[in-house]
């Protein structure tokens, strides 16, 4: 049995960390080429004119649509090229930084990706999710290896909106149950192996992280301050999810994600929110004890995080919108296969209402 464990090649985190981006940079050639949304370039516009000031790194900007399509990848792997940079760096959100991982793979030069928020466990992975132009989930793509840095300041991120925190949070809160599901299953992990013991230990590390200090990061964040606490909530959201899903497996809370998003009333909700919902889903699932689902619920109310379909827009939870959510949630391919039994649309269908039903009481 093949185990396989893959990771960022360097992993950096801490208050003021971008002050040495210039540094950084410095390591990966003379130009870079930028993908990032205008908003996050004018919120990082000291850090990047710092960095120009140095006269060690050009950067070369790439205007960044939102969304990670196929689209946007193809056209940036050309401006890439046309360029003459040397390396790929992502700023901002998850979409912007598995669009960098993506051209990078393309042009085949190396990615550094720096997060101005801590709303998912995308900036650590070897993968990205692709969306169309409309917001709906497309395909994931699949790299042969993992960004080369990660840099986080935990001074951005608490100076972010918390949303995009608890967010994160969201995001990481299936980690361990995932990864749980995967082991049982036997299923292999994204990288085609058996998850690790130390990837489970990260896994189930990250779950413990978010029940002890999210409360605690969720306040500093409103302050917009550093704490020990938000500093390590930013790391179970990027760094102990990301190893942990990526080294152990996705599963059902995920795939329901990815079902959720060919609803429209659900685009304006973060991946991370859905994905929370999708772990109460993913314990119906499982007819997880009363208890574990009360814990996780609960935990889920107290960071605000949603708990019925309601919280993610879907007010009307007609029959046949259910219905598409579990067609999609069981496509070919998704995650929920990963489950420890068989799973079929019909299930998914009464699990997404009973756990409806169970958040709304």
């Amino acid at each position: 049995m093949k185990r396989i464990l893959i990771a960022p090649a360097k992993y950096v985190q801490g208050e003021g960390e971008y002050e040495r981006l210039g540094e950084y940079l410095a390591a990966y050639g003379d130009k870079v080429f930028f993908i990032a949304h205008e908003d996050d370039r004018a919120r990082m516009r000291p850090y990047l004119n710092a960095v120009e000031a140095g006269g060690k790194t050009a950067l070369v900007y790439g205007d960044f649509s939102g969304e990670c399509t196929l689209g946007e990848i193809e056209k940036f792997s050309l401006q890439v090229r046309e360029s003459g940079c040397g390396a790929v760096a992502g700023l901002g959100g998850g979409k912007a930084l598995d669009t960098a991982k993506a051209v990078a793979h393309a042009v085949k030069q190396p990615v550094i990706v720096l997060p101005t928020i801590a709303s998912t466990d995308a900036p650590c992975s070897s993968l990205a999710v692709v969306y169309t132009a409309r917001g709906q989930f497309s395909q994931y793509i699949f790299f042969n290896k993992n960004p080369d840095l990660v840099l986080v300041d935990t001074r951005v991120i608490a100076n972010a909106p918390v949303r995009f925190l608890v967010a994160g949070i969201g995001d990481a809160l299936a980690t361990w149950f995932e990864a749980r599901a995967c082991l049982r299953s036997h299923a292999d992990n994204i990288p085609g192996g058996k998850s690790t013991r130390a990837a489970l230990a990260v896994a189930r590390q990250c779950y413990d992280t978010l029940r002890e200090d999210s409360l605690k990061a969720v306040a500093a964040c409103e302050c917009n301050v550093v704490t020990p606490a938000l500093e390590n909530i930013v790391e179970a959201n990027i760094l102990l999810s990301g190893l942990g899903f990526e080294s152990s497996g996705l599963a059902a809370a995920h795939a329901v994600h990815d079902g959720l998003t060919v609803l429209e009333e659900t685009h304006r909700f973060y991946h991370g929110e859905k994905v929370a919902f999708g772990v109460l889903v993913q314990l119906m699932l499982e007819n997880a004890p009363l208890e574990e689902i009360g814990e996780v619920g609960d935990f889920c109310r107290s960071v605000g995080l949603p708990v019925c379909l309601a919280d993610i827009g879907v007010e009307d939870a007609a029959p046949e919108k259910i219905r598409a959510v579990a067609e999609a949630a069981c496509a070919p391919g998704e995650t929920m296969g990963n489950m420890p039994f068989p799973v079929t649309p019909d299930d998914v269908f009464a699990a997404i209402l009973a756990a409806d039903r169970m958040g709304r009481e």
